[in-house]
């Protein structure tokens, strides 16, 4: 393959890297926003199913001082590509520089762990709907109904 085609694979794996932060960042805020609000989707158990195990996956990564396989997919590209660091283009440079910052190992897992700590504790105080259980239409936040 060429360095193009390589750096390319190189952005496209940035861009869903940053893709899955703002999953896990913005879907806590929108919880957290949503649930008083009475946003019956901010309740969907598969949503918040899948927002739980995204950031399970950042916190049991940091813990066991496991790199993001993004992370490693996105360097090795780059290397094929023959980019000694994020020289490749502009959008990846910038994307790079709001994902990654500088600091000790040890106060990115505490993030990580206070941020998993917040949603599990959204599970609370936004409660999901069980499975197979849809919204009530005009019913105030949180209501259910009952499956038929």
């Amino acid at each position: 393959m060429s360095a193009t085609l390589y750096r390319l694979l190189a952005d496209l794996t940035l861009y869903v890297h940053v893709a899955f932060v703002a999953f896990v960042v913005f879907g806590l805020i929108l919880i957290l926003i949503g649930g008083p609000l009475g946003w019956s989707w901010v309740r969907n158990p598969r949503f918040r199913l899948c927002h739980l195990v995204a950031i399970g996956i950042v916190v049991i990564q940091a813990w066991i001082g496991v790199i993001c396989p993004l992370t490693i997919l996105e360097m090795s590209l780059r290397d094929r590509a023959g980019d000694a660091t994020y020289a490749g283009s502009f959008i990846a440079h910038w994307f790079d520089r709001l994902l990654f910052y500088q600091a000790p190992q040890w106060v990115f897992t505490l993030c990580y762990t206070l941020f998993g700590a917040a949603v599990l504790a959204s599970w609370i105080w936004v409660r999901p709907r069980p499975l197979g259980v849809g919204p009530v239409e005009g019913a105030p936040a949180g209501s259910v109904e009952k499956p038929e």
